[in-house]
């Protein structure tokens, strides 16, 4: 799942907005592989999904309004170095990251980063 439809959902910065939005995709079935949240001018969450299109009517069936982007979805080892070495080899390639999130849990053997790049098709063909 190197390329991935990221959805930014804009809604408001209070008590229990991502509970009810991912409620809301969970009993839609749509499975969260990844999120962020922030509060720049109101509220916003990036999500990716497993399954973008019932993710989006599901939204649309609450009343939210979102917007796509396509980015870069990557499994890293959860290893000292490993974002650094995966990094590098986008730069050698001169492409550009205009933003990043990612995470792992403590023993896990992956890790997972979300990146919206300047080059998504050579991005997702490096290795």
């Amino acid at each position: 799942m190197p390329k991935a439809t990221q959805l930014t959902v804009f809604c408001e910065n209070r008590p229990g907005t991502l509970a009810h939005v991912a409620r809301v995709l969970g009993d839609a079935k749509v499975n969260i592989v990844a999120f962020s949240v922030g509060t720049s001018g109101g509220g916003d969450m990036q999500l990716v999904v497993d399954d973008p299109n019932k993710a989006k009517k599901a939204l649309s069936a609450l009343g939210l309004s979102y917007k796509e982007a396509d980015v870069l979805y990557q499994e890293l080892p959860n290893s000292a170095g490993a974002l650094g070495y995966f990094t590098g080899k986008l730069a050698n390639k001169e492409i550009n990251i205009t933003s990043g999130w990612g995470t792992t849990l403590k023993g896990s053997k992956t890790a997972g980063v979300v990146f919206a790049v300047s080059d998504l098709e050579k991005a997702a063909r490096l290795r």
